[in-house]
């Protein structure tokens, strides 16, 4: 089986991962074309639908809000939602074995990264560093302007997410960088664009 390649960003909520997504999607890497895909941005999109092109059930919808709603991660016996996203995703765009899929909000712990090394192979990880109080200001001055129309913004919803983050996504950085990834690590401040993350990713 040939796995698609992919570059998994990885940052709290509100660091610039669908900007720089965005804007890695508009101009390539090293000459490949790539492909955004945003988990949370799909799991939205599927949830204001009835059926979502008839892939997801009345329940499974519901249970995607109720999940948006709570700032949760899928458990492991909901992964199959995450591929079932991930699959239509890769079916609708015809992504091809020599193109890239920019990972944004998957895999979200060790479990997804475990099932998701079937599909894609990842060996870039840029991990955007962001204290709690650049994440908050960020999502206050939408510094990155892709937090318009969120309803999960609120104070307590950001504070959850932060904390799963911090519990159990950032130990993806050991389990990506023992299994040989490369790890570009790159500070974020209020002010930062997806541009200077790119200019970052370029020099290394």
């Amino acid at each position: 089986m040939i796995l698609n390649k992919a570059i998994l960003i990885l940052g709290p909520t509100g660091s610039g991962k669908t900007p720089l997504g965005a804007l890695l999607e508009k101009k390539g890497v090293g000459g490949r074309k790539c492909y955004h895909f945003d988990f949370g941005k799909n799991l939205r999109a599927i949830s204001k639908t009835k059926n979502a092109d008839n892939k997801f059930t009345a329940e499974e919808i519901d249970f995607i809000n109720k999940v948006l709603a709570s700032g949760a991660l899928l458990g492991n016996e909901h992964f199959y939602l995450a591929w079932k996203i991930l699959d239509r995703f890769i079916e609708r765009n015809h992504i091809g074995a020599d193109e890239l899929i920019i990972l944004n909000g998957l895999p979200r712990h060790l479990d997804q990264a475990r099932d998701i090394a079937s599909i894609l192979d990842i060996k870039t990880v840029i991990h955007l560093i962001c204290t709690p109080e650049v994440v908050r200001a960020r999502i206050r001055s939408n510094s990155g302007g892709d937090r318009t129309g969120r309803t999960d913004d609120n104070a307590t919803s950001v504070q959850n997410k932060i904390a799963l983050f911090n519990q159990r996504t950032v130990g993806l950085l050991e389990y990506y960088h023992s299994a040989g990834a490369k790890i570009i690590g790159v500070s974020v401040t209020k002010n930062t664009q997806p541009e200077d993350i790119l200019n970052i990713f370029n020099a290394r």
